[in-house]
C-alpha cells in the first residue's frame, strides 16, 4: 500500500519543479500554471470523501486498483499534452482527473493498513506509513529536477512503471475485500465537490478579480454556503457520504482542526519554496529540490518520534510539540529568506519539517482510531478531505499574498529607478506574472526605458520576491500557532485497545 500511494505523494511536488519549463514550452499564464498545481489538490479535497465511502461499499482492494488505473492513465495524458491553444485546459483537466484517482486510491490504501494493525500498534505502523510516503514527497523535487533535464513530460510518465509495480504487488498481497452495507450518496458527493470548488476558485482568483470584486465573494461565500447545505443534507440521509456523528468525539474534531491548520503550510510549502529557490536564489531545479530536502530530514525523524509518542502517551503531546516546533521553525525560516543563502536556512527548514512530522501521523492515526464502526475508509476520507481542502486554500491564499506583495515591491523598485508610476505598476504586474507560480526569473528581452530599467533591477527584484515570500512563510507560522491553540483543546488519552471503535455510536445528529 505504501508503494501504491507513492505516486500520489510524489505528484504533489514534482510538477512544481518542472513548472518553468512547462510554462515556457506551452505558453501557459502564471495563473494557469498555478491551476495546474491547484487542480490536483482541489480534486483530492473534493473527492476524498467519495473515495473513502467507495472503499467501504465496494472493498478497499478494488478501489485501490481502480484509483491506480485512473491515476496512471491521467498521468500519461498529462505527459502527452499537445502544444496547442488548448494546452492549458488539457493539462488542468487531466491534472484534476489525476487528483480523482489519488482520492480513490489513498483512503482505500490507508484503510487496508489500518485494518491490519491493532490499536496499540497502529501509531508506529502509521508513523512508518506517513513517514515513508511523506518522505517520498521529497523524491518529487529530486526526481523532477533530474527528469526535467531530459523533458518535463517525464515527470508525468514516471508514474507508469510505479503503477505497474503497485498493481502487481496489490495482486500478490491477496487483500480481502471487506464491504459494508449501504448506498452511495451521490447528491452529497456533488454538493461537497461544488462547495469546495467554488470557495477555492474565489480565493484563487482574488488577485485577478480583486478582493473588492463581487465575483470573488460570490464564489467564496457561495462555496461556503453550499458546504453548509451539504452538512444539513448529510444529517438527514440514511446512508450519508460522511457520517457526521464522528464529530461528536471532541478528540476527533480537534485532530481534524489541527490537520487543517498544519496542512495550510505543508503542501503549499513545496510550491512556494521551490519557486523562491529558483527566483531569489537563482537555483536550478536540482538545487531547488535539494533545498527542500532540509525540510524532509526534520520531517522524517519527527514522524517516527511522533508515532511513538502517540502509542505511549496519546496524540495531545505530539500535536502540541509539533505545532510549537513548526511555528518557530517557519518564523525563523521566514526571517532568513532575504539573506539569499540556501545553506544558512537548513536548520530552520529542518525545524519546520519536524513540526509537521510530529503532527501528521499522530493526528491522522488518532482520528482513524476513533472511527465509527469499522468504517476506516470513511473516516480516512474525512481527514484527507480536511487535509487537502486546507492545502488548496493555502495555495490560493498564499498565492494571492505573494502576488500582491511582489507587485508592490517591484513597483517601488522601478519607481526608485525613474520609471513613471503608471508604467512601473504595469511592468511590475508583468514581472509578477512571470515569476510567481512558475519561477521564471529571466530578464525581459524588450526594448525601451522600462525594459532596460527592469533588466538593471533584476538583483533588487530577486530581493523583492524574497521579501514577499517572507509574508507567506510568516503566514505558515501563524497557521501552526493556531494549530497549537487547537491542540490545547484535545482531551488527551489513548483509544482503549480493549474497546476499539468497531461499536457504532448511538443515535444521530
Amino acid at each position: 500500500m505504501m508503494f501504491a500511494v507513492a505516486m500520489t505523494f510524489i505528484d504533489q511536488t514534482i510538477v512544481s519543479i518542472a513548472a518553468p519549463d512547462i510554462v515556457r514550452e506551452l505558453g501557459l499564464s502564471s495563473s494557469g500554471m498555478q491551476w495546474v498545481v491547484n487542480a490536483y489538490l482541489l480534486a483530492l479535497a473534493a473527492f476524498f470523501a467519495l473515495g473513502g465511502r467507495l472503499a467501504d461499499l465496494y472493498g478497499p482492494r478494488r478501489v485501490v486498483v481502480v484509483g491506480t488505473l485512473v491515476f496512471v492513465v491521467s498521468s500519461v495524458l498529462c505527459g502527452c499534452v499537445p502544444e496547442i491553444d488548448a494546452a492549458q485546459a488539457w493539462l488542468i483537466v487531466f491534472r484534476a482527473t489525476q487528483g480523482l484517482g489519488a482520492a480513490l486510491l489513498f483512503p482505500a490504501a490507508l484503510a487496508v493498513v489500518v485494518a491490519v494493525f491493532p490499536v496499540e500498534r497502529r501509531g508506529r505502523a502509521l508513523a512508518l506509513f506517513f513517514g515513508v510516503t511523506g518522505a517520498l514527497t521529497a523524491v518529487g523535487p529530486l526526481l523532477g529536477g533530474w527528469l526535467t533535464g531530459w523533458t518535463w513530460r517525464a515527470v508525468f510518465w514516471v508514474n507508469v512503471p510505479v503503477a505497474i509495480v503497485a498493481l502487481v504487488l496489490t495482486a500478490l498481497a491477496h487483500i480481502p475485500d471487506r464491504r459494508r452495507s449501504g448506498t452511495l450518496d451521490v447528491p452529497g458527493a456533488v454538493l461537497i465537490a461544488l462547495g469546495m470548488g467554488l470557495s477555492v476558485l474565489g480565493f484563487q482568483q482574488a488577485f485577478s478579480w480583486g478582493w473588492d470584486s463581487w465575483a470573488t465573494w460570490v464564489c467564496i461565500v457561495g462555496g461556503l454556503a453550499v458546504l453548509a447545505g451539504f452538512v444539513r443534507y448529510e444529517r438527514r440521509v440514511e446512508h450519508p457520504l460522511i457520517d457526521l456523528r464522528v464529530f461528536r468525539d471532541k478528540a476527533f474534531s480537534v485532530d481534524a482542526l489541527v490537520l487543517f491548520f498544519a496542512m495550510l503550510a505543508f503542501v503549499p510549502l513545496f510550491f512556494f519554496a521551490s519557486v523562491y529557490a529558483q527566483v531569489s536564489l537563482s537555483a536550478s531545479p536540482n538545487q531547488a529540490a535539494l533545498f527542500l530536502l532540509y525540510f524532509f530530514v526534520g520531517f522524517a525523524i519527527a514522524s517516527q518520534w511522533g508515532g511513538r509518542i502517540l502509542d505511549t502517551r496519546g496524540a495531545r503531546p505530539a500535536l502540541k510539540l509539533g505545532a510549537v516546533v513548526g511555528a518557530v521553525g517557519f518564523a525563523l525560516w521566514a526571517g532568513e529568506l532575504t539573506n539569499l543563502s540556501m545553506h544558512d536556512q537548513w536548520l530552520y527548514a529542518a525545524l519546520a519539517g519536524a513540526g509537521i512530522g510530529f503532527i501528521l501521523a499522530p493526528a491522522s492515526t488518532d482520528a482513524v482510531n476513533r472511527a465509527i464502526g469499522t468504517s476506516y475508509g470513511e473516516v480516512t476520507g474525512i481527514t484527507q478531505t480536511v487535509r487537502n481542502f486546507a492545502a488548496s486554500v493555502g495555495m490560493a491564499v498564499y498565492g494571492t499574498i505573494l502576488t500582491h506583495v511582489t507587485t508592490d515591491n517591484v513597483t517601488g523598485t522601478l519607481e526608485s529607478r525613474g520609471v513613471p508610476a503608471g508604467t512601473a505598476r504595469s511592468v511590475a504586474r508583468d514581472v509578477t506574472e512571470s515569476v510567481t507560480g512558475n519561477g521564471d526569473a529571466r530578464p525581459p528581452t524588450g526594448t525601451g526605458p522600462a525594459a532596460e530599467a527592469t533588466r538593471d533591477a533584476m538583483s533588487a527584484i530577486r530581493v523583492d520576491f524574497a521579501e514577499a515570500n517572507q509574508w507567506v512563510f510568516y503566514g505558515m507560522a501563524v497557521a501552526l500557532g493556531i494549530a497549537f491553540l487547537c491542540a490545547l483543546r484535545h482531551p488527551g488519552g489513548k483509544v482503549d485497545a480493549r474497546a476499539p471503535a468497531e461499536e457504532p455510536v448511538a443515535g444521530r445528529l
